[in-house]
């Protein structure tokens, strides 16, 4: 281990032991995780999808145009939750985190912060490794994938394995019974964060009455929405019905134009009509013109819904008085999802609790404008993540944030407010932790420029991809090459220039191997 140790050091060039002291008063942390969701399904991204309270902390705050996930939910909430690359390929839920590692939950307890979480974990459903074991004070939500979002115990399909997801509160797994007729879990999820919230803030208030320290605290809210199946509220489905008659075709040329707009795509970059896994609208509409549309219109509620609770959060920090000192950040666990589970079956509906639908490749497609690919796979369409911050105390509104960061930074970033070390042992199982590879994101929030990531890296199920600078080296499973591409000039990957740089990428592609080597990453393929 201490080999490894050491090897990881010299690849990332980042020591780290300590962070300074942060001399104002701590600031609480508000983590908020969409799933399934794609660049362009905000109002601030160029989204047609009625997002005003995101939209809300992106003009009080500061717009990320080059933020990345690992492109696979299990994988992103590793990385997230301990400020490492995932271990062992990303294969396991149950040993992504190890004890080597610390959890958000733990290391901000470290620091003296109370914790919780409300939301998709996915991360471990055995003892030991549930949120609950792993440093959150006070934990909700559903230890596996995705479920039924009217009542997580009702069994997933035949077709996709007729599963019945554990869903937890602490230390104890709910039952059919304990979810009520009104149920849905988006609202559910905020009404336990804002709950742990306010009991948060009336034990610290009696701490300070009694002469006593306050504790700021962290709360992580990975909500389900708008991964499958589509299930949505009738009266928030009906807000978008007939908005999506014109197909997914259509609809990415028209967040195309926004984004052109906004200037987060550049008039110069080319982009392509569809992805190629995608059918052509006015082809794909002949099965059931009705249901295609309906799946966009549900997932546009899911969305939408996910918005409207995210402000019930905004409005509660402001009637506790606390959102001048809290951090509110919100991103997505990966990019539009092009999964087909049970094919396209016009008779599984959109919406109700009875049925198990999705949006498939060409939804997704217009998802993930302005590029290409999705969920699982490592270009841009499958990695690249809206991710938007508020902190009124620090954060200078409207800011427009273009250096690139990474799901690997939160970690150190919370420390570093926190003005806490990272510990050398695990502070519970006494094992020595792997050292860092995220980095701080204060300079961003503070205005300044930050020292960047010499190299990223990503792989899911034989997909991968490594950025130095603005070169990225990218592996589809489908064309099985690497193809380079300049970030700069063409976010898109709309022209591979690995023929004209050959030794650009070698050294990549050897990055590559050494830091799959190093992270247990097993490829069969040619180095």
């Amino acid at each position: 281990m201490k080999s490894l140790n050491v090897f990881l050091v010299l690849l990332f060039a980042f020591p780290l032991s300590h962070f300074p002291t942060w001399a104002a008063p701590r600031p609480n942390v508000v983590l908020i995780m969409a799933d399934d969701m794609g660049w362009s399904d905000l109002g601030c991204y160029g989204g047609e999808i009625e997002t005003p309270n995101i939209d809300r902390i992106a003009a009080e705050g500061i717009l990320f145009t080059q933020f990345y996930n690992n492109a696979k939910c299990t994988t992103t909430r590793a990385s997230l939750l301990t400020g490492l690359y995932p271990r062992n390929g990303g294969r396991g839920q149950h040993e992504l985190i190890q004890k080597n590692m610390l959890t958000l939950g733990e290391a901000m307890r470290h620091a003296g912060y109370a914790t919780g979480m409300s939301g998709k974990w996915h991360n471990g459903k055995t003892e030991g490794t549930r949120p609950y074991d792993r440093g959150f004070d006070e934990a909700y939500g559903l230890w596996d994938g995705c479920c039924n979002f009217f009542n997580p115990k009702i069994p997933d399909p035949k077709f996709k394995g007729g599963r019945v997801r554990p869903f937890g509160h602490n230390d104890v797994f709910l039952e059919f019974d304990d979810f009520p007729d009104d149920y849905y879990t988006t609202d559910a999820f905020t009404d336990h964060a804002i709950e742990t919230i306010r009991e948060h803030l009336e034990t610290e208030n009696l701490k300070l009455e009694a002469g006593k320290k306050a504790q700021p605290f962290f709360h992580y809210i990975p909500y389900t929405a708008p991964h499958y199946p589509l299930h949505a509220k009738p009266e928030d489905i009906t807000k978008y019905k007939g908005r999506y008659a014109e197909g997914w075709d259509a609809l990415r040329q028209q967040r195309l134009a926004r984004q052109r707009e906004l200037g987060l795509a550049k008039a110069d970059w080319e982009v392509i009509e569809r992805d190629d896994l995608a059918e052509a609208w006015d082809q794909a509409k002949t099965l059931d013109e009705e249901w295609q549309n309906l799946r966009m219109e549900v997932y546009a509620a899911m969305i939408d819904s996910m918005d409207q609770n995210i402000g019930r959060i905004l409005d509660v920090l402001d009637a506790l008085d606390i959102a001048e000192n809290t951090l509110v950040i919100f991103l997505a666990d990966n990019g539009g999802c092009a999964e087909t589970p049970g094919g396209d079956d016009p008779s599984q509906v959109p919406g109700p609790r009875e049925y198990y639908s999705h949006v498939g490749p060409g939804w997704a497609t217009a998802s993930n404008t302005p590029f290409r690919r999705y969920k699982q796979y490592c270009h841009e369409g499958g990695i690249a993540t809206p991710m938007v911050a508020r902190w009124p105390a620090t954060i200078t509104p409207g800011t427009r944030a273009d250096q690139v960061g990474h799901i690997i930074d939160f970690l150190p970033t919370f420390l570093d407010i926190a003005g806490a070390d990272y510990p050398a042992a695990h502070p519970e199982f006494g094992e020595d932790t792997l050292p860092l590879e995220g980095k701080s994101l204060l300079p961003v929030f503070q205005g300044k420029k930050r020292v960047p990531h010499e190299y990223l890296f990503w792989h899911w199920s034989t997909n991968r991809a490594a950025r130095k600078d603005n070169w990225k080296l990218a592996w589809d499973k489908h064309a099985k090459t690497w193809e380079l591409y300049d970030l700069i000039a063409d976010r898109t990957e709309a022209h591979d220039l690995a023929a004209r740089h050959p030794e650009l990428v070698t050294e990549l592609t050897r990055k590559w191997h050494a830091w799959a080597d190093a992270t247990g990453v097993a490829v069969k393929s040619k180095r």
